[in-house]
């Protein structure tokens, strides 16, 4: 499915990622909610749903607003650098998408009962195996409805399950995320056929969503990092000015800049090509693999300047760490994507490798 164009000016841009900053930061630094396990931030859902954020890419004919990955980006970078309790790419990127694939949103009430037009729904989405069952699934147990996509005999099915038709077993990720196992029994849903390519896409969508939240909790760590290593004194001066430590957050800055990069890259080709060419999933795997090695490169050396108060309930930089460490085993792990771009490379051979790597930029 061809992605939409988008005619969104460098300005436009700018005033919308300042939107996101102050809605983001805002919750951020909003007090007690922000410490202890990652429940669903119905405050901040709120807030996003009347700006039209919860529903970003969504036709504007089924309660969306119109946008494209374009603006998606900036939106998910934003909530990875406030650390956001809220399942923005699972509601909009995933769960939107798969029922528009399947002609479902424009029906105005869902199968689940579910309005299509409440900007405040939570949704998420899962891939079903064959006895009906997904593990770890983002947010279940915060959802209204969880939309499955699952194999029937005659091919790919999407529908809507209402909360209360859906099997949770309530688990989380490292960083305290809903993660649950869940079970649906598919003869009780009116599933509509959706192409065979439906899931290969779903897993890009996820795997970029996850690596451009990634690259923004990159932002903030090395916010974090040099807040604390320009304060901190030890030996009679600051942590900075030691020349270990700004190699450190040196490698935090080069590591978490090739994250976003590759990251925004990934997105103009899927915007240009769709999710379906092989530009795009080359271009995701290499965004999925950044961020999956540049997330150790940054734990560890952010952990390293920190020391022990890095790891305490109290301090942030534990909320983004530990995300990060979680975000790169989601939707592909590393070793996965690095597969996906050694076939992809070995596949073009040794005239095609180059123009496969500078696809972005001709």
């Amino acid at each position: 499915m061809m992605a939409k164009t988008t005619t969104t000016t460098a300005t436009e841009l700018r005033e919308f990622e300042q939107m996101l900053a102050q809605v983001f930061t805002t919750a951020r630094d909003g007090g007690p909610r922000a410490v202890g396990p990652a429940a669903l931030d119905r405050e901040l859902w709120s807030t996003l749903a009347e700006l039209g954020l919860a529903r970003l890419t969504g036709a504007e004919a089924d309660g969306g607003s119109g946008a494209t990955w374009t603006e998606a980006a900036r939106l998910l970078v934003a909530v990875g650098a406030g650390a956001a309790q809220v399942p923005v790419a699972e509601n909009d990127l995933l769960a939107g998408w798969l029922l528009e694939a399947a002609g479902v949103a424009s029906a105005g009430v869902s199968s689940a009962g579910v309005s299509s037009a409440d900007p405040a729904a939570v949704r998420t989405a899962a891939v079903l195996d064959a006895d009906g069952s997904a593990r770890h699934v983002p947010w279940a147990r915060d959802a209204d409805s969880v939309v499955a996509l699952w194999e029937s005999a005659d091919g790919w099915r999407v529908a809507e399950a209402p909360r209360d038709q859906v099997e949770i077993t309530e688990a989380e990720n490292l960083a305290g995320e809903p993660r649950d196992h869940i079970r649906i029994d598919t003869g009780t849903l009116l599933g509509a056929v959706v192409p065979d390519a439906a899931p290969a896409e779903l897993l890009l969508r996820g795997a970029l969503a996850r690596s451009l939240a990634m690259a923004g909790a990159m932002e903030r760590v090395l916010e974090l990092v040099i807040e604390h290593t320009t304060a901190r004194v030890q030996f009679g001066r600051a942590l900075g000015k030691f020349q270990a430590v700004q190699h450190m957050v040196a490698d935090i800055a080069s590591e978490g800049a090739l994250a976003r990069a590759a990251a925004e890259a990934a997105v103009d080709l899927a915007e240009e090509f769709g999710f379906d060419s092989a530009e795009a999933e080359f271009a995701i795997a290499a965004a999925k693999s950044c961020a999956g090695h540049a997330a150790s490169v940054i734990v560890r050396n952010a952990h390293q300047c920190l020391g022990a108060i890095g790891f305490t309930t109290e301090h942030e930089l534990h909320r983004h760490t530990n995300r990060l460490l979680s975000w790169r085993a989601e939707f592909g792990s590393t070793r996965d994507w690095d597969e996906v771009l050694l076939a992809a490379s070995v596949a073009a051979g040794s005239e095609g490798l180059w123009p496969l790597l500078t696809a972005a930029t001709s």
